[in-house]
C-alpha cells in the first residue's frame, strides 16, 4: 500500500499583490516618461507652430502644466486645466478657443505613440524572483 501526503497553499493574495505593486511601478515609469517627452516636443517660441506640429509655448505655460498621476489600474497624464485652461485640449485636438479656430498641433498623443514600444518589455520579469 502507498500512502500519499499533499500539501497546498494559497498565494494568490502573494501574486496578485506583487502584480498590483509591478503595475503600479511600470504605469508611474511609462507615465513620467511620456509627460517627459511631451514636455521636450513643445518648443519655447515667439510664433505659432505650423498645423501638426506640436505647439510652440512663449511663457512655458504648457509644459509647466503637464502632469501625471497613477493607480494600480493605469495613468493619467495632460495639463491641469488650473494652469492651462482649455488651450492644453485645443491644441491636441483642434477646435475652437475664445472665438477663433484652432488646427490640430498633437503633443500627447505623438507622446504616447514614441513610448508604446517600451511598454511590452517593460513588464518582462516584473513578478517573481
Amino acid at each position: 500500500m502507498f500512502g500519499t501526503k499533499v500539501r497546498i497553499e494559497d498565494r494568490t493574495k502573494r501574486v496578485k499583490d506583487a502584480a498590483d505593486k509591478a503595475a503600479f511601478r511600470n504605469f508611474g515609469h511609462a507615465a513620467a516618461a511620456i509627460r517627459k517627452d511631451a514636455v521636450a516636443s513643445i518648443e519655447v517660441a515667439p510664433d505659432p507652430s505650423p498645423p501638426g506640429t506640436p505647439p510652440h509655448t512663449r511663457r512655458r505655460l504648457l509644459p509647466r502644466a503637464l502632469r501625471f498621476d497613477v493607480d494600480k489600474q493605469g495613468a493619467v497624464i495632460g495639463p491641469r486645466a488650473s494652469v492651462a485652461g482649455q488651450v492644453g485640449r485645443t491644441h491636441e485636438l483642434g477646435g475652437e478657443y475664445k472665438g477663433e479656430d484652432y488646427p490640430e498641433r498633437p503633443y500627447m498623443l505623438p507622446a504616447l505613440e514614441r513610448a508604446l514600444p517600451r511598454f511590452a518589455g517593460g513588464w518582462k520579469g516584473t513578478i517573481g524572483e
